[in-house]
C-alpha cells in the first residue's frame, strides 16, 4: 500500500503518542468529559462479546449522527437478516440514549482512541466485514487499518463544508491518501462532492441526508400517557438542544406568551444537561416560575417552565408539543438536528444560523415545515406568532420522509455488494 509521505508520519506519530493518549483519557475521565465505567472502550477493550456470524462497523461521532444511521441498519438487515451492527460514537452523551434506539442485533461502543495498539485491539475482537463512516468524523489511523486488513471501506452522509476543507487541504497529501481508501463515497450535497473530490475522494455521490429517513425517537408510552393527562389543558411547546444563546430569545417569548394565557407551558431541553441550574436562574431572574426533570420536578399549573435535564427522553417530549424550536441556531455553533422534531409532525422554527443543517433547511423552509427566525429585535414576536399559530397547523413532510427511504435503497443494494465482494 502506497501510503504517502504525511499518513506515514501520522501512523508514526500516532504510534509514539499512545502514552499520550492514555494520559488524556485519564485527564477526561476526572473531569467526567468520558464515561468511567465504560473508558475502556476508549482504549480497544470491548465491553460487549461479538455475535456470532458478520459484523458490520459504523461510525458517527454523536447522538444526533448514530440516529441518522438507523434505517440503513434497519435496510440492509432486511435485505442479509444475518447482519450484526457495532456502532461506535466519540460524545459522552450518545451512549445515554442510544440503547433504547438501536435496531435489533446492534450494539454500541465508544470509539477508541486513533492509536495502533488501541484500534488493533478493538479490530481483533470485532473482526468487521465493513466499515462505514458517516458525516464528518475521520480518523486516519482507524481508517488505514481497516484498509491493511483488507476490510472494505465505505464513507456514508458525508457533510464536509469549505471550512472544514481548508482545514484538511493544509495536510492535503494526508487526506488524500485517507479518502482514496474509501471503497464507495456518498454525501449530502453537491458543494461537499466538490470538496471531497477536491480532498482526493473517488467517484463522489451526491445521494442527499439519511436524516428524513429515520425513525422516530422511542418513547415511554406509559410515561406518554401520564403525563398527557397530568398536562391536560396546558398548550406545549418544546425548544430542544437549546444554549444560553438561544434561551435568551426564548425566556422572552415565553414571558410574552404567559401574558397572553397563563396556561402556555415551554418545555426546555438544554444541550447540555449539567446547565440545569444556571438555566433556572435565568428563567427566575425573568419573573418565569420553573420545575426540574433531574430534580423529579413535574409542572403544576403555576409552572410556565419544564426544565428537563436529562438524556433520552426528547422522544417525549416531541409528542407532548405543538411546536419546536431547534436551538444551536443563535450565537455562531450553527444549529442541530430538525429532523427529529420533523419526523413526529411538528412545526419547527429556528434561528438564522444554521450553516451545518443549511440544505435540510433550506428544503424545510421551502415547504413550510420549518420557520427561520431573524437575528433582530423582532424575533421574539415572529417566535410568539408562530408558536399561537402551530396549535392549529401540523407539519407534512411525509413526501420528504418517503423520497429519503427510497433514496436509500440504492446505497443499501451497494453496501451489501462490498460485503458479499469482500475487498
Amino acid at each position: 500500500m502506497n501510503i504517502g509521505l504525511q499518513l506515514r508520519g501520522y501512523l508514526i506519530l500516532r504510534r509514539v503518542l499512545q502514552p499520550v493518549m492514555r494520559r488524556v483519557l485519564a485527564g477526561r475521565i476526572c473531569k467526567a468529559k468520558e464515561n468511567a465505567a465504560r473508558a475502556g472502550e476508549r482504549l480497544g477493550i470491548a465491553t460487549q462479546v461479538r455475535p456470532t456470524g458478520r459484523v458490520v462497523w459504523m461510525h458517527a461521532v454523536g447522538l444526533g449522527e448514530v440516529l441518522a444511521l438507523r434505517p440503513l441498519i434497519v435496510g440492509m438487515q432486511q435485505v442479509a437478516p444475518d447482519l450484526n451492527f457495532v456502532i461506535t460514537s466519540t460524545a459522552r452523551s450518545s451512549a445515554d440514549v442510544l440503547g433504547q434506539n438501536l435496531p435489533a442485533n446492534t450494539v454500541h461502543q465508544f470509539l477508541p482512541l486513533d492509536g495502533p495498539t488501541y484500534m488493533a485491539k478493538f479490530l481483533d475482537h470485532w473482526q468487521p466485514c465493513l466499515s462505514i463512516w458517516s458525516e464528518q468524523d475521520i480518523w486516519p489511523g482507524a481508517i488505514h487499518d481497516c484498509a491493511a486488513r483488507d476490510i472494505p471501506l465505505a464513507y456514508v452522509n458525508g457533510r464536509m463544508d469549505n471550512k472544514s476543507t481548508a482545514k484538511r487541504a493544509r495536510l492535503a497529501g494526508l487526506y488524500k491518501k485517507v479518502f482514496g481508501l474509501f471503497d464507495l463515497i456518498t454525501v449530502q450535497d453537491e458543494q461537499t462532492a466538490e470538496n471531497l473530490s477536491s480532498l482526493g475522494g473517488r467517484d463522489v455521490r451526491v445521494t442527499g441526508s439519511l436524516k428524513p429517513a429515520a425513525e422516530p425517537l422511542s418513547v415511554d408510552v406509559g410515561m406518554l400517557a401520564t403525563l398527557q393527562v397530568a398536562l391536560e389543558g396546558r398548550k406545549i411547546w418544546v425548544a430542544a438542544s437549546t444554549h444560553c444563546e438561544d434561551e435568551a430569545v426564548l425566556i422572552d417569548a415565553q414571558r410574552e406568551l404567559v401574558k397572553r394565557d397563563p396556561s402556555w407551558l415551554l418545555i426546555l431541553a438544554p444541550r447540555a444537561p449539567a446547565r440545569g441550574d444556571e438555566i433556572e436562574g435565568a428563567l427566575v431572574q425573568a419573573g418565569l416560575t420553573c420545575t426540574r426533570r433531574s430534580k423529579g420536578g413535574q409542572p403544576d399549573p403555576s409552572h410556565s417552565v419544564w426544565i428537563v435535564d436529562s438524556f433520552g427522553e426528547l422522544g417525549l417530549w416531541y409528542r407532548l408539543a405543538a411546536a419546536a424550536f431547534v436551538g444551536g441556531s443563535y450565537g455562531s455553533l450553527g444549529g442541530h438536528n430538525p429532523w427529529e422534531a420533523i419526523c413526529l409532525n411538528l412545526l419547527v422554527c429556528h434561528g438564522p444560523n444554521v450553516a451545518n443543517f443549511a440544505k435540510d433547511y433550506e428544503v424545510l423552509d421551502y415547504s413550510g415545515a420549518s420557520q427561520p427566525l431573524p437575528d433582530d429585535a423582532s424575533s421574539v414576536p415572529v417566535l410568539v406568532d408562530f408558536v399561537v399559530q402551530s396549535q392549529t397547523t401540523q407539519a407534512n413532510v411525509g413526501a420528504l420522509v418517503e423520497d429519503a427511504k427510497e433514496a436509500l435503497k440504492p446505497l443499501v443494494k451497494d453496501l451489501i455488494a462490498m460485503i458479499v465482494a469482500g475487498r
